[in-house]
């Protein structure tokens, strides 16, 4: 697994597409049923005249993202870039230019990583069949007409598409492709020839790490991380019994692509929370954004992402690099735990603020020096169990080997604060 994953721990997910133009999910022509003539009104129409890639990149970059992945085409079949297998593509709308291109060049500028999603699905292409998600799955009419296309046709289109993307567009470094959907009705590594995909891709971009959902979890190199959608893990990914590079997929609300009217949006503290438990769990977390019809991102999303920026300027050495705790270190209740093992370094992120002490059991002689980590002040100690406070007649006690916290009263002024345990050596 490539260094910079684990260095990185957060990225920016980006779905973009015609879909932006009916705002009601990016599904909306699966859900909806909707025909290729009626769906057509917004490749008519797709004019994202406010588009600015740098300013997309630099929010990125604020939000303290790592790498970003770009929806080059979702299942809609529409294609980002300029593409010489379709005119079905952002240089035949009234937009009349590759979208794509001077986003990876804007995000490489702002010194983040690029990924690419490729939709395997493809609901536009003639040669694709129909499946149980198809936008016309249940009009017998279209079924009936769709009988004989050949799907081997559209994956040969599919192969085509994948090396234009890795040869066209310099280094890429995440392939994100979905999905698959193995079964008597369904598509996976038979229907995608998913071996030789991959065989593909290896050969065009050796240092590229590639998802887990082209049905290759039992297949060796088929894949590099695992991806829990709109899912947060209790704990490290397994596969096999072993702990594996993963990544979760989330959104700032319901729908991936721009939703104008969704309102479930996640505080900016719920998302950094999040962020923390993700990393405390040995994984990365990829957070969404779906822009304007216009190409803007909304203020909603500008809003969250700015939060995060600022909490992470000066917390990131909490979040960068680090992964879940060593053996033997327990978060008591009310905080998260992260690790930085080069630095060698515990984080105790402290989501209720204690109106005293904070005791962390089995850790005396384990701790060298503490301080907040958003200015650096000292946080003393002591290393005793025994007494720890009067009630009613008894008294509590705190088993030996119990390191003994002692925060400021006042809750510092940050979403979630952050004490640094430099821990001894040996």
């Amino acid at each position: 697994m490539n260094e910079w994953w684990a260095e990185a721990r957060f990225g920016l997910f980006i779905h973009w597409g015609l879909y932006a133009l009916p705002a009601r999910h990016e599904w909306v022509k699966s859900r909806e049923k909707l025909t290729d003539e009626a769906y057509r009104r917004y490749f008519d129409r797709f004019d994202p005249d406010l588009y600015d890639p740098a300013e997309w990149a630099r929010a990125a970059r604020a939000g303290g993202m790592k790498y970003a992945v770009v929806t080059a085409k979702h299942h809609d079949g529409f294609c980002l870039w300029d593409s010489r297998f379709t005119d079905y593509k952002a240089t035949r709308t009234p937009a009349g230019r590759d979208l794509l291109r001077p986003l990876v060049e804007a995000l490489r500028a702002e010194g983040l990583r690029v990924g690419l999603y490729y939709s395997l699905l493809d609901w536009h292409h003639p040669d694709y069949t129909v499946d149980a998600f198809h936008p016309m799955r249940d009009d017998p009419q279209f079924v009936a007409a769709a009988k004989g296309r050949d799907l081997g046709k559209y994956v040969d289109y599919l192969f085509g598409q994948v090396r234009e993307l890795l040869t066209g567009f310099g280094r890429i470094d995440v392939l994100f492709f979905d999905y698959s959907f193995p079964g008597p009705e369904g598509k996976g590594r038979r229907e995608w020839r998913s071996e030789e995909l991959i065989r593909m891709v290896r050969e065009l971009q050796p240092g590229v790490l590639v998802n887990d959902r082209l049905d290759l979890l039992d297949v060796p190199g088929g894949w590099d991380f695992r991806t829990p959608e709109q899912f947060l893990p209790r704990r490290w990914v397994e596969s096999g019994g072993r702990r594996v590079p993963w990544e979760t997929c989330q959104t700032f609300s319901g729908s991936w692509g721009y939703h104008r009217d969704e309102s479930t949006w996640k505080s900016a503290r719920q998302l950094i929370v999040m962020l923390i438990e993700t990393v405390g769990r040995g994984g990365n977390f990829l957070l969404n954004v779906g822009p304007t019809g216009r190409g803007r991102l909304e203020p909603r999303a500008l809003d969250r992402l700015g939060a995060i920026g600022a909490w992470l300027e000066l917390h990131g050495r909490s979040i960068y690099g680090c992964t879940r705790a060593p053996e033997g270190f327990a978060a008591p209740p009310g905080t998260l735990l992260t690790y930085h093992p080069g630095l060698r370094r515990l984080y105790l992120h402290v989501l209720e603020w204690p109106a005293g002490a904070l005791h962390l059991e089995g850790m005396a002689g384990r701790v060298a020096y503490a301080q907040l980590l958003s200015d650096a002040s000292e946080v003393s100690f002591t290393e005793k169990g025994g007494e720890a406070g009067f009630f009613a007649g008894t008294r509590e006690e705190w088993p030996e080997g119990t390191l003994t916290l002692t925060p400021p009263v006042a809750k510092p002024d940050v979403e979630v604060p952050v004490i640094e345990l430099y821990l001894e050596r040996g």
